[in-house]
C-alpha cells in the first residue's frame, strides 16, 4: 500500500510529459505528418491502458469515465479508453461464501445451490449462479473483498495529482482537473454500491415491463446488500454469435433492429439508458427477446439537454446548421464565449453525412471521431451523458451492421424522432396537440419575419442618412479570419526566432574554432531563450492549426 502512492503519481508524470512530447512538432524524426502523431498516440494509448489494467479496480473505472472525456485527451486515447472492458482473475470460492454469510447472515438459508464456477469475473465483482428454496434461479453479483479501501486511496491520490496539474500554467488553463478529480471520486464511490445498482436494475426494467421483446433480470430485494446483488438469472445467446442465433430460428436482423429501437426508446421516451451496452452486457432469449446485463453505469438526459431536443430535431431535420449550433449554446453543451464558427462548419457537415442518402454504414463512428477532434484543446464541451449516448448508438450501429449488412441506425431512428419535430419536450400530448404545437410555431416565425420585413425600409433609410452624414462605422469581425492572421503573427515570429538562433548557432561555430573558444558560452545562453520561445510557437501554431483541419464542404 506505501508503494500503491509512488506508482500513481508516476503514471500521472509519465502521461502528462508523454502528452508534452507528443504535441512538439520537433520530436519527430524526419518530421511530423498527421500518421506519425496517430501512431504515436495509438502507442500511448495502448501504455495507458495496460498501465490502469496493472494498477487494477478503481483504474479500469477510471480509464471507462475518462473515456466519456474527449475534451481533456486526445481521439486516440479516448477510443482506447472506450474499449477499456473488465479482465481479472476470479478470487477463491470460499472468499464468496465467506462474504455470503457476512452479508446475509440467517439468509443464506434460502441459497441451496451456488455454483462454485463464476459465470464472469470483472475488476468489481464476479458473478455466480445459484438456485432458492423456492426453486429460483438466480445469479449473484458478490464485491470483491478490500476493494473500498482500495478505491479510497487511489481516489485520495488522484484528487491530489488533479490539484497538483490544475496549479500548472499550461496544463491548468481551461480544464478543471479538481472537478473532474470529485466527480470520478462521486461516481466510483456509488458504483461501490450495489444497492443504487439495484434501484437502477428496477427502475430499467420498469420502463419496459409491457414490452415482451425486451428482457431486464428482476432484482430479488431480500438477497441484496451493499456488496451483494442478486438477480434472476436470465440465459441467452450471445447478441455478436451470428450463426447461434440463425441455428436458434432467429432472425439476426430483427434482433439488431430491436436493439436500436429499444435504445432510442430509452433515449427519446425516458431520458435514462444504459450507459454500457457493449455486447458482453447484451444476448437474445430463446424467443427472439433482447436481454440486458449490468446496471452498474447508467446514464440520465438532463432536464435541461432533454427540454432543447425537439428544437436540435427540428433543425437537424431542416439541415439549419446555425439553428442548431444556437440550440446547442442554449443547452450548455457549448461552452459561452466559443467562436461558433468552426462548431457551425463541423456541423453542416455532419448533417450532411448524416442525413444525406445512402447513409454511410459507419456514419456515427466517422461523427464521432470529427467530434472528438473537435472538442480536445478547444473550449467546446461535451457533457458526459452526450458521449455515452454517442457511444452507445455507435455501438448499436457495429453490432447492427455484424448481424445485417443492410442495417441504417439513421433509417431506424427516424419514426422515433419525428414526434420531437412537432412537440417541444419528446413526449407530446397527442396528434393534436403535436399539430398545433407545429401550426403555433410556425405562425410565431411568420410573424416575426412579417415584423422584421414591414421596419427594413425605415432601417435602410436611416443607415442611407447616417451614410450621407459620414456617421456610420462598420465593425467587421471574422472568427477564422482572427485565427488565420493569428497563425500569420505566430509564422512570422516562429520564422524569425529560426533565423536567430541559426545566427547564434553559426557565432558559437566561428568563436568555438576562434583564438578564444570559451567565448562560445555567450551565444549558447543567448540561444536558449530563444529556443524555449520557438519550441512554444510551434506547440500554439500546431493547436490553432487543429480545427482548420476539418473539412469546409463536400
Amino acid at each position: 500500500m506505501l508503494l500503491r502512492p509512488l506508482r500513481i503519481w508516476w503514471l500521472a508524470l509519465a502521461l502528462l510529459l508523454g502528452l508534452w512530447w507528443d504535441g512538439q512538432a520537433w520530436s519527430y524524426v524526419g518530421g511530423v505528418t498527421p500518421e506519425r502523431q496517430r501512431s504515436r498516440q495509438r502507442r500511448r494509448a495502448r501504455w495507458l491502458t495496460q498501465a490502469f489494467l496493472g494498477l487494477g479496480s478503481a483504474f479500469i473505472k477510471l480509464g471507462q469515465l475518462l473515456s466519456a472525456r474527449p475534451d481533456v485527451l486526445p481521439a486516440e486515447l479516448v477510443e482506447e479508453l472506450a474499449t477499456l472492458q473488465d479482465r481479472v482473475p476470479a478470487f477463491p470460492f470460499a472468499v464468496v461464501q465467506d462474504l455470503l454469510e457476512q452479508e446475509l447472515g440467517g439468509r443464506c438459508a434460502e441459497i441451496i445451490d451456488l455454483e462454485s464456477e463464476p459465470l464472469g469475473s470483472a475488476s468489481l465483482a464476479q458473478v455466480h449462479r445459484a438456485s432458492l428454496r423456492s426453486g429460483r434461479q438466480v445469479v449473484f453479483k458478490v464485491q470483491r473483498p478490500g476493494l473500498e479501501r482500495t478505491f479510497r486511496l487511489d481516489l485520495e491520490v488522484m484528487q491530489q495529482v488533479a490539484a497538483a496539474v490544475q496549479r500548472h500554467p499550461r496544463w491548468g488553463r481551461g480544464r478543471d482537473w479538481i472537478g473532474i478529480a470529485q466527480e470520478c471520486r462521486r461516481v466510483l464511490l456509488r458504483e461501490l454500491d450495489f444497492r443504487l445498482e439495484a434501484e437502477h436494475a428496477a427502475r430499467f426494467r420498469q420502463q419496459f415491463l409491457d414490452d415482451p421483446g425486451i428482457r431486464i433480470p428482476a432484482v430479488v430485494w431480500e438477497l441484496s446488500t451493499r456488496r451483494v446483488l442478486c438477480l434472476d438469472y436470465v440465459p441467452g445467446i450471445k447478441i455478436t454469435d451470428r450463426q447461434a442465433l440463425i441455428e436458434a430460428g432467429i432472425v439476426p436482423a430483427a434482433v439488431a433492429e430491436k436493439g436500436a429501437a429499444s435504445y432510442l426508446q430509452q433515449l427519446v421516451r425516458f431520458g435514462f439508458f444504459h450507459a454500457d451496452p457493449h455486447p458482453g452486457n447484451l444476448a437474445v432469449a430463446a424467443d427472439g427477446a433482447l436481454i440486458y446485463y449490468d446496471f452498474g453505469m447508467m446514464g440520465q438526459l438532463s432536464s435541461r439537454l432533454r427540454g432543447r431536443l425537439g428544437s436540435m430535431v427540428r433543425a437537424a431535420a431542416g439541415r439549419d446548421a446555425a439553428g442548431l449550433v444556437k440550440e446547442l449554446q442554449l443547452a450548455g453543451v457549448i461552452a459561452p464565449g466559443v467562436d461558433p464558427g468552426p462548431v457551425r462548419r463541423l456541423v453542416r457537415v455532419m448533417l450532411e453525412e448524416a442525413l444525406t442518402p445512402p447513409f454511410s454504414a459507419n456514419v456515427l463512428e466517422r461523427l464521432s471521431g470529427d467530434l472528438y477532434d473537435l472538442v480536445y484543446g478547444q473550449p467546446f464541451r461535451l457533457p458526459p451523458e452526450l458521449i455515452f449516448v454517442m457511444r452507445a448508438l455507435s455501438t448499436f450501429e457495429g453490432v447492427g451492421r455484424s448481424l445485417d449488412s443492410g442495417f441504417s441506425l439513421v433509417a431506424i431512428a427516424r419514426p422515433y424522432l419525428l414526434p420531437l419535430m412537432t412537440s417541444s419536450g419528446g413526449s407530446g400530448s397527442g396528434v393534436g396537440g403535436s399539430a398545433n404545437d407545429l401550426f403555433n410555431e410556425i405562425s410565431r416565425q411568420a410573424a416575426e419575419v412579417g415584423s422584421r420585413a414591414l421596419g427594413i425600409p425605415k432601417r435602410l433609410d436611416d443607415s442611407l442618412a447616417r451614410i450621407e452624414q459620414g456617421d456610420l462605422q462598420v465593425q467587421i469581425r471574422a472568427g477564422e479570419t482572427d485565427r488565420l492572421l493569428r497563425r500569420l503573427a505566430l509564422a512570422q515570429q516562429a520564422a524569425g526566432q529560426s533565423m536567430l538562433l541559426a545566427g547564434l548557432a553559426v557565432a558559437a561555430a566561428l568563436l568555438a574554432v576562434s583564438a578564444r573558444p570559451a567565448l562560445v558560452i555567450i551565444p549558447l545562453l543567448a540561444s536558449l531563450p530563444v529556443g524555449l520561445s520557438w519550441v512554444k510557437l510551434q506547440g500554439r501554431l500546431k493547436r490553432d492549426g487543429r480545427i482548420d483541419q476539418l473539412p469546409t464542404s463536400r
